[in-house]
């Protein structure tokens, strides 16, 4: 079903509110109108009845008293006993006892009432000399009729005013209704997937901020939707390397190309570039459902130095195949925090995955464990350190950001997509924690990780990292 449009509902309240403004005038001025005329007649009436008296009092004539009386008033006159003389029945009937008794005593008579079946206007004065008195009588329409004009005119007056209002609200209606229409528009091109949408921003100012929203909601959705391109073009150039690796390799092996001791580095590289793969894949999954409720986080007591220790042993291998000199820094005592292991493993493992990425051969790579004295109970501080090119501080601001970093340095330098580092960024965040980007002291980029210790934690004075490049023992 059509709802009603802005328009047209704002074109019937000012048609609405202009014929209830015309009826209601035009009653009142009708009423107001008739007050004044009605008033004005009584009064032209009673000076009939004093001019009456006055020739009366000259003649002493009581018939040429009734000579000055205009057209459309009747008169009569009471005797001494208080009998009317008039023809007109509307006169005889005019006065009651009372007021005739009253006006033989020499008070005067003003009234309006209904006589015969005609509201009529009563003037009674009276005569000099106790000679009675004489009574005037004239219907109210009869009086009313010189007004009856300007009641037409004001009919008249009132009416062109609705034929103007009507037509003149319709239009107000369509002009304050077109900036909401145009947003209107803007919203459902919107919607159909256009992102170069601006609305003109303009009427009142509750209209000119929808449209100013309008604009911005273009403009983020835009800017958003062009980093989800560029995040799907470097996610599928990261799936497109390990996929050209083992479709190259499967291919050398289906053809015969490859035999006898280059089928076991075939298998191993094929091997390899799976788990990468894999590992994308994961991440993305991760990554997608890390907002989701069902999203699994298992809260448990861990030691976050022989979490780190354990990593440490796997990425110092993987840093000596390659040629990175490997640091732990790490507390003799146990730092506890109550989290899920295998979510801060992943951590740590997006972390030094990234480093590895962008570390040349001889430069460092340092893991860093430390606790922070922040409120309630402190903060276990876990770092990975590198000696890479680094970040700049606009850098730092935008590195968990998905794709901003490769979008910056892609053909520059060795950057990967940001998918590891916008999911460390995600786990911290899920976990309590918090995760930021600087400069490390060994030249390259410095990812610090905060997650609140578990209540019952008793920091440690002594010195939290008293040796380089070593682990407690028995890690």
């Amino acid at each position: 079903m059509s709802r009603p449009t802005l328009a047209s509902r704002t074109a019937q309240v000012t048609t609405a509110v202009a014929a209830a403004t015309v009826i209601i005038g035009g009653l009142l001025a009708f009423v107001l109108s008739q007050g004044v005329a009605e008033t004005g007649a009584r009064r032209n009436l009673g000076r009939l009845a004093d001019r009456a008296v006055l020739r009366y009092a000259q003649d002493h004539q009581p018939r040429a008293a009734m000579l000055l009386i205009g057209p459309g008033v009747s008169v009569g006159l009471v005797g001494p006993n208080g009998e009317i003389d008039s023809r007109t029945p509307q006169v005889v009937g005019a006065l009651t006892v009372a007021e005739v008794r009253d006006m033989l005593a020499g008070g005067s008579v003003s009234a309006v009432r209904s006589v015969a079946g005609s509201t009529v206007l009563v003037e009674a004065r009276p005569l000099p000399a106790g000679s009675g008195g004489v009574v005037l009588v004239q219907r109210r329409s009869d009086a009313l009729d010189p007004a009856a004009p300007i009641f037409r005119r004001t009919a008249v007056a009132m009416l062109l005013g609705l034929a103007v209002a009507v037509p003149s609200g319709i239009l107000l209606a369509r002009r304050l209704a077109l900036p909401l229409r145009r947003a209107a528009d803007a919203a459902h091109a919107l919607a159909a997937g256009q992102r170069d949408v601006r609305v003109p921003i303009e009427g009142p100012a509750e209209v000119a901020e929808v449209a100013d929203s309008i604009n911005r909601l273009s403009e983020a959705l835009q800017f958003s939707e062009g980093r989800q391109r560029d995040f799907l073009l470097s996610v599928s150039h990261e799936l497109r390397t390990p996929l050209t690796a083992i479709g190259g390799f499967a291919e050398s092996l289906a053809d015969g190309v490859t035999t006898g001791t280059d089928v076991p580095a075939a298998g191993q590289t094929i091997l390899a570039e799976s788990r990468r793969l894999e590992r994308l894949v994961s991440d993305l999954l991760d990554l997608a459902r890390l907002g989701a409720a069902d999203f699994r986080i298992d809260l448990t007591d861990v030691d976050l130095t022989s979490l780190l220790a354990d990593a440490a042993g796997v990425w110092r291998a993987r840093c000596d195949a390659v040629g990175v000199r490997f640091t732990a820094e790490l507390p003799p005592a146990p730092v506890w925090v109550r989290s899920d292991p295998t979510r801060v493993r992943q951590i740590i493992d997006g972390l030094a995955e990234n480093a590895l990425r962008v570390t040349p051969a001889g430069r460092p790579i340092v893991f860093a464990l430390s606790v922070g004295p922040q409120p309630p109970a402190g903060v276990a501080v876990l770092q990975v350190r590198d000696g890479g090119p680094g970040l700049t501080p606009d850098d730092c601001a935008v590195a968990f950001t998905r794709s901003a970093l490769y979008q910056r340095y892609r053909g520059v330098r060795q950057v990967g997509t940001g998918l590891g580092l916008a999911l460390v960024h995600g786990l911290a965040t899920r976990l309590g924690g918090t995760a930021q980007a600087g400069r490390a002291a060994e030249g390259g980029a410095s990812f610090v990780v905060r997650l609140p210790l578990a209540g019952g934690f008793d920091r440690p004075t002594v010195p939290l990292y008293p040796r380089h490049g070593s682990v407690p023992p028995g890690r």
